[in-house]
Protein backbone atom coordinates (compact mmCIF):
# COMPACT_ATOMS: atom_id res chain seq x y z
CA UNK A 1 0.00 0.00 0.00
CA UNK A 2 1.17 3.32 -1.03
CA UNK A 3 1.16 6.25 1.82
CA UNK A 4 0.02 8.73 -0.88
CA UNK A 5 -3.43 6.07 -1.14
CA UNK A 6 -3.31 6.32 2.65
CA UNK A 7 -3.08 9.85 2.95
CA UNK A 8 -5.89 10.29 0.06
CA UNK A 9 -8.32 8.08 1.67
CA UNK A 10 -7.87 9.33 5.18
CA UNK A 11 -8.56 13.45 3.32
CA UNK A 12 -11.16 11.70 1.43
CA UNK A 13 -13.51 10.69 4.80
CA UNK A 14 -12.62 13.96 6.92
CA UNK A 15 -13.75 16.05 3.85
CA UNK A 16 -16.93 13.71 3.27
CA UNK A 17 -17.84 13.53 6.68
CA UNK A 18 -18.55 17.43 6.63
CA UNK A 19 -21.15 16.71 4.01
CA UNK A 20 -22.23 13.68 6.34
CA UNK A 21 -22.68 15.87 9.02
CA UNK A 22 -24.60 18.00 7.17
CA UNK A 23 -26.82 15.64 5.64
CA UNK A 24 -27.73 13.94 8.84
CA UNK A 25 -27.87 16.83 10.83
CA UNK A 26 -30.67 18.33 8.24
CA UNK A 27 -32.50 14.80 7.49
CA UNK A 28 -31.86 12.58 10.70
CA UNK A 29 -31.12 15.05 13.63
CA UNK A 30 -33.75 17.98 12.96
CA UNK A 31 -36.30 14.66 11.07
CA UNK A 32 -37.04 11.42 12.30
CA UNK A 33 -34.62 11.42 15.22
CA UNK A 34 -35.51 14.55 16.42
CA UNK A 35 -36.21 13.53 19.84
CA UNK A 36 -32.37 12.99 20.56
CA UNK A 37 -31.45 16.09 19.23
CA UNK A 38 -34.07 18.03 20.72
CA UNK A 39 -32.38 18.54 24.16
CA UNK A 40 -29.51 20.31 22.01
CA UNK A 41 -32.00 22.91 21.32
CA UNK A 42 -34.03 23.14 24.40
CA UNK A 43 -31.71 22.83 27.47
CA UNK A 44 -34.37 21.41 29.40
CA UNK A 45 -31.88 18.88 31.39
CA UNK A 46 -29.75 19.92 34.00
CA UNK A 47 -27.23 17.15 32.94
CA UNK A 48 -23.68 17.91 31.51
CA UNK A 49 -24.75 14.97 28.51
CA UNK A 50 -26.93 15.62 26.25
CA UNK A 51 -29.34 13.02 24.18
CA UNK A 52 -28.04 14.05 21.32
CA UNK A 53 -24.18 13.04 22.48
CA UNK A 54 -25.19 9.76 21.36
CA UNK A 55 -24.79 11.06 17.40
CA UNK A 56 -20.81 10.95 18.60
CA UNK A 57 -21.38 7.51 20.10
CA UNK A 58 -22.69 6.00 16.42
CA UNK A 59 -19.72 7.59 14.31
CA UNK A 60 -17.23 6.20 17.25
CA UNK A 61 -19.17 2.63 16.49
CA UNK A 62 -18.54 3.07 12.82
CA UNK A 63 -14.69 4.18 13.14
CA UNK A 64 -14.15 1.14 15.82
CA UNK A 65 -16.12 -1.19 12.97
CA UNK A 66 -13.23 0.03 10.42
CA UNK A 67 -10.42 -0.06 12.80
CA UNK A 68 -11.44 -4.33 13.14
CA UNK A 69 -12.11 -4.45 9.44
CA UNK A 70 -8.91 -3.33 8.88
CA UNK A 71 -7.13 -5.79 11.62
CA UNK A 72 -9.68 -8.84 11.57
CA UNK A 73 -10.30 -8.91 7.63
CA UNK A 74 -6.78 -7.27 6.53
CA UNK A 75 -8.73 -4.57 4.40
CA UNK A 76 -6.10 -1.94 4.33
CA UNK A 77 -8.20 1.11 3.27
CA UNK A 78 -10.44 0.43 6.11
CA UNK A 79 -8.00 2.25 8.35
CA UNK A 80 -7.29 5.36 6.47
CA UNK A 81 -11.24 5.77 6.88
CA UNK A 82 -11.60 4.55 10.75
CA UNK A 83 -8.60 7.30 11.08
CA UNK A 84 -10.50 9.81 8.75
CA UNK A 85 -14.09 9.76 10.46
CA UNK A 86 -11.96 9.71 14.47
CA UNK A 87 -10.43 13.32 13.06
CA UNK A 88 -13.50 14.80 11.95
CA UNK A 89 -15.19 13.60 15.02
CA UNK A 90 -12.13 15.41 17.03
CA UNK A 91 -12.31 18.14 14.69
CA UNK A 92 -16.26 18.61 14.93
CA UNK A 93 -16.08 18.12 19.04
CA UNK A 94 -13.56 20.82 19.23
CA UNK A 95 -15.21 23.25 17.59
CA UNK A 96 -18.85 22.24 17.96
CA UNK A 97 -18.74 21.19 21.67
CA UNK A 98 -15.31 23.38 22.82
CA UNK A 99 -15.61 26.20 20.95
CA UNK A 100 -19.00 27.18 20.16
CA UNK A 101 -20.88 25.92 23.27
CA UNK A 102 -18.51 25.77 25.67
CA UNK A 103 -18.69 22.55 27.17
CA UNK A 104 -15.31 22.98 28.30
CA UNK A 105 -13.68 26.66 29.03
CA UNK A 106 -11.11 26.44 26.69
CA UNK A 107 -10.53 28.65 23.58
CA UNK A 108 -12.83 31.38 24.80
CA UNK A 109 -10.41 34.26 23.10
CA UNK A 110 -10.39 32.84 19.54
CA UNK A 111 -11.78 35.59 17.59
CA UNK A 112 -10.02 35.14 13.78
CA UNK A 113 -12.18 35.51 10.77
CA UNK A 114 -13.19 31.56 10.32
CA UNK A 115 -13.68 31.79 14.06
CA UNK A 116 -16.73 34.79 14.07
CA UNK A 117 -17.66 32.87 10.97
CA UNK A 118 -18.39 29.61 12.54
CA UNK A 119 -19.60 31.26 15.56
CA UNK A 120 -22.08 33.37 13.82
CA UNK A 121 -23.40 30.63 11.08
CA UNK A 122 -24.38 28.24 14.26
CA UNK A 123 -26.09 31.28 16.44
CA UNK A 124 -28.46 31.45 13.27
CA UNK A 125 -28.90 27.67 13.30
CA UNK A 126 -29.77 28.03 16.83
CA UNK A 127 -32.08 30.57 16.71
CA UNK A 128 -35.13 28.22 15.11
CA UNK A 129 -35.42 26.26 18.40
CA UNK A 130 -37.69 23.46 16.73
CA UNK A 131 -36.94 21.02 14.21
CA UNK A 132 -38.86 22.77 11.53
CA UNK A 133 -36.92 26.16 9.33
CA UNK A 134 -33.73 25.43 10.50
CA UNK A 135 -30.14 26.49 8.75
CA UNK A 136 -26.50 26.04 8.54
CA UNK A 137 -26.52 22.30 9.50
CA UNK A 138 -22.75 22.01 8.42
CA UNK A 139 -20.08 22.22 11.32
CA UNK A 140 -16.63 22.89 9.74
CA UNK A 141 -17.38 24.68 5.93
CA UNK A 142 -20.37 27.32 6.45
CA UNK A 143 -21.78 29.58 3.82
CA UNK A 144 -19.39 32.79 2.69
CA UNK A 145 -22.48 35.21 3.97
CA UNK A 146 -21.32 34.42 7.79
CA UNK A 147 -17.72 35.78 7.18
CA UNK A 148 -18.77 39.02 6.19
Amino acid sequence: MDILFWILIFLTTFCVMEFNAWWMHKYVMHGFLWNLHEDHHHKKHDSWFEKNDFFFVFYAIISIGLKIAHSELDLWWALPMSAGIFAYGVAYFIVHDIFIHQRFKWLRKANNVYARGVRRAHKIHHKHIGKEKGENFGMLVVPLKYFK
